[in-house]
């Protein structure tokens, strides 16, 4: 049976090993917790700050200036804010904290802050945001010897023969030249961002600014400036900074995994798609721009708004143009094509002559399924020519060591003995539901070995993870 000392230890030992920092201050301002992960955020050692009163352990802050204290005597919890100081080492730490007043029959007794060190990720975004700002041509020169270095995709280097991929190229180009917005839907793998870069490239924007965001590789607090841009003082440490929607003004702004996006910050990017302006966190200037908006998705737009991942008005407007990318088993008559294309291309690159797969190989592919779509074809064909001796004309079954998968009976899809028996979004669900939860257990329900095998982000699966309601282990 277990006793109140027993709990008071597992709770202890539980705080002081979370990668989340904690720091509770009771009524009379002094810390009674304070872990180790809050202690590694601000350079401090847990014993100097315990029981001491919180503005003598950091005086740069006052009773206003302090979240801590403000719960404290407001009473009031305070979300998801964004705080930016430097630490007892001299280190600018970037942190999101919330801050909840704790009540014991009615009165405030204490004040917990938990804080997640972003510190890491806001230096990656800055780097992003530094990297575009120098990717803008200053004169002609400049302007040739930086594109040089990008890789850029065109139509011509979309490989297909199939008719519906024929017909989804048809209309991206047709929507090159137009300022409207375009949605497009694609599983992982199957080429969203090629496509939104031929339409950028093939348009009439060509000589414009390009720029990506994946919307779901960066937390909402940063993305939201990020896309919109920053005003010194609109919060602490905040320097003037421009957006990425001032970056690709008079060009293209692809958002990658828009069903990744927050309702709230939806709405935002709804009403700058509306009126064609921005206005920068803590400005009071609304800032024209002209901007071709592409969006991709690796859910079914109308299962995202069922789902409540998309919002409904948001849809409607980027859904002007509609592109779906077939994936790699709807492509059959694709496969031995890319497959020679691919040859071709790790020919050159890895100094090979390979001619091309055996027909068990190429059976075999015909069978598969091909989760992770055209990418995992490319990555099954290189790792393949990677592994193959030397003298191999033809690859083989042999020479695909790390993509064995491919030739396991069970993973052959025969979509022609399916019945369905309920709507089609489901239905392919329930498929994709099975095939997580079986590759889970076969990985011992490691997320990154799972993710590698089906060929996808680990970002991606831990997502669906969430949508099946899917615990790992």
């Amino acid at each position: 049976m277990r006793t109140d000392v027993f709990d008071k230890v597992l709770l202890q030992n539980i705080l002081h090993n979370i990668d989340i920092g904690i720091h509770v201050i009771d009524e009379n301002r002094k810390t009674i917790v304070y872990n180790e992960a809050m202690a590694r955020i601000e350079g401090l050692e847990v014993e100097y700050v315990m029981n001491k009163d919180l503005l003598e352990v950091f005086p740069s802050l006052d009773e206003r200036s302090s979240t801590l204290i403000s719960a404290l005597t407001e009473k009031k919890p305070i979300m998801d804010k964004v705080q930016i100081y430097i630490n007892a080492k001299g280190q600018k730490i970037f942190s999101i904290n919330t801050t909840i007043p704790i009540f014991v029959k009615g009165k405030v007794v204490a004040a917990m802050e938990i804080a997640k060190d972003i510190t890491y990720v806001k230096e990656l975004s800055e780097r992003l945001i530094d990297l575009q700002n120098e990717l803008k041509p200053n004169n002609q020169i400049s302007r040739y010897n930086k594109r040089d270095r990008i890789k850029r995709y065109h139509f011509s280097d979309i490989i297909a023969k199939d008719e519906n991929m024929l017909k989804a190229i048809e209309i991206a180009r047709r929507a090159s030249n137009s300022p409207s917005s375009v949605l497009i839907y694609g599983e992982t793998g199957t080429g969203k961002e090629l496509f939104a870069q031929s339409i950028h490239y093939s348009g009439n924007r060509k000589d414009k600014h390009f720029i990506a965001q994946n919307c779901a590789a960066i937390p909402e607090t940063l993305l939201e400036g990020i896309l919109f841009g920053t005003e010194k003082g609109g919060f602490t440490g905040a320097v003037e900074r421009e957006g990425i929607f001032e970056q690709a003004n008079g060009g293209t702004l692809l958002l990658d995994e828009i069903n990744s996006m927050s309702l709230g910050l939806q709405a935002k990017l709804l009403r700058v798609l509306q009126e064609g302006y921005i206005r920068r966190i803590g400005g009071v200037e609304d800032i024209p721009v002209d901007v071709k908006i592409i969006a991709t998705t690796n859910e079914d737009p109308l299962v995202s708004i069922e789902n409540g991942r998309i919002r409904k008005d948001l849809y409607y407007r980027l859904n002007v143009v509609y592109i779906r990318i077939p994936p790699l088993r709807e492509r059959k008559d694709d496969i031995e094509l890319l497959t020679n294309h691919f040859i071709n291309k790790f020919n050159y690159i890895l100094n090979r002559n390979i001619l091309g797969v055996s027909d068990k190989v190429l059976e075999a592919f015909y069978n598969y399924s091909w989760p992770g779509n055209v990418r995992e074809l490319e990555n099954s064909i290189e790792s393949a020519m990677n592994y193959a001796p030397p003298d191999r004309r033809f690859l083989t079954k042999d020479d695909f060591i790390t993509c064995s998968n491919i030739f396991t009976r069970d993973n052959a899809c025969d979509y022609e003995k399916f019945y369905v028996n309920k709507s089609l979004p489901y239905f392919l669900e329930d498929i994709e539901k099975k095939i997580i939860l079986r590759n889970l257990k076969e990985n011992k329900y490691n997320i990154s070995k799972t993710a590698k095998k089906l060929g996808i982000k680990r970002q991606t699966l831990q997502h669906k993870l969430k949508k099946y309601s899917i615990k790992a282990k």
